[in-house]
């Protein structure tokens, strides 16, 4: 299912008007899921905290924190689509109270005794899958089953879970949409060792050691700041990646060139049939000088002459300068 697909509501939810008057709500606010998608790429990365952490995979995180992701995509929703706290639940949406809960494993939500009865956003994410879902239902206390775990006292926590034969209760507002690729959890663990083993064997600069190394192995491949910050760990991470000494300085000798989301920029990655950066990002790609046997090949021109991406027989060559002033013209 893409992202910009959503599920209609199961049966029996027409006779429920509170639920569908917010699930119209929700839907009205991000039709296609995309705000949705943001918050929670957003909040990931937020606990990840790879600035800092040099963290950019979930397993990584301590068990708090895991347990904070809960509160964190709660308050990043309310402030995204600017709900009202509820009197009781955490939300106020078109005058009804809802319930947000987020769990790592789907169907895995614990409903606390006082939203029994109540509605639900029941929120799903998966890193490593890179899929999300997010859903509403009624909590009704004749369907739910007790929770198993119990408090150091002795007595059972009191909240509930939504039972396997009762999984059809919910009604999906994006289900299984594709979540934004977190890149360096899912190269292959070759370039990711490379990647990781190169900022190792640099005493002098780590950082700037493992973003080259990103930018020489994983070619055309939109590659977000977030990665670069990762990998940078430090305040200008995007330092790490321009000329006067960043990767576009040490890889030009090597004929490679990182388009980032200038314009001009956005504009060889479309010539030479790049996937496009979009805000943040950036995609590099080795080019070599237009020969004969590279006839019909999309290219740029640059510096008075057409570049097109390189062959694995190509020999290296020294990178023309990207663009920052002056639209490029094509060649195709």
């Amino acid at each position: 299912m893409t992202l910009f697909e959503h599920p209609g509501p199961p049966p029996g939810v027409f006779d429920d008007p509170e639920l569908m008057l917010v699930r119209q709500h929700l839907l009205s606010l991000d039709p296609q899921g995309e705000r949705f998608a943001r918050v929670l790429r957003d909040t990931i990365d937020q606990l990840l905290d790879g600035e800092h952490t040099g963290r950019f995979d979930w397993n990584d995180l301590h068990k708090t924190e895991k347990t904070h992701a809960g509160t964190l995509i709660e308050i990043n929703l309310l402030r995204e689509f600017g709900f009202a706290s509820g009197e009781d639940l955490d939300y106020l949406i078109e005058g009804i109270e809802v319930d947000c809960k987020f769990s790592q494993k789907q169907y895995g939500w614990m409903i606390p005794p006082e939203a029994l009865d109540e509605i639900c956003l029941v929120v799903w994410a998966d890193d490593r899958k890179g899929l999300w879902s997010a859903g509403l239902f009624r909590a009704d206390r004749a369907k739910l089953t007790i929770s198993g775990n119990v408090t150091k006292k002795g007595n059972r926590d009191g909240k509930f879970r939504l039972t396997k034969d009762h999984h059809a209760l919910v009604s999906w507002l994006w289900h299984e949409a594709p979540l934004e690729e977190n890149l360096l959890l899912h190269i292959d663990e070759e370039t990711q060792a490379a990647i990781l083993n190169a900022g190792a064997a640099s005493k002098r600069s780590p950082g700037q050691a493992k973003v080259n190394e990103l930018f020489r192995r994983v070619q055309g491949r939109r590659i977000s700041r977030t990665v670069i910050r990762t990998l940078a760990q430090q305040k200008d991470y995007m330092k790490r990646v321009r000329y006067n000494g960043g990767a576009r300085d040490k890889l030009r000798e090597v004929g490679i060139l990182i388009c980032g989301d200038y314009p001009n920029h956005q504009a060889v990655a479309e010539q030479l049939g790049l996937p496009v950066p979009r805000r943040g990002e950036n995609v590099s790609i080795r080019v070599v000088e237009a020969k004969a046997h590279h006839q019909g090949q999309p290219s740029v021109l640059l510096e008075g002459r057409h570049w097109v991406k390189a062959g694995p027989d190509d020999p290296e060559e020294r990178a023309p300068l990207m663009p920052e002033t002056k639209k490029t013209s094509a060649h195709d």
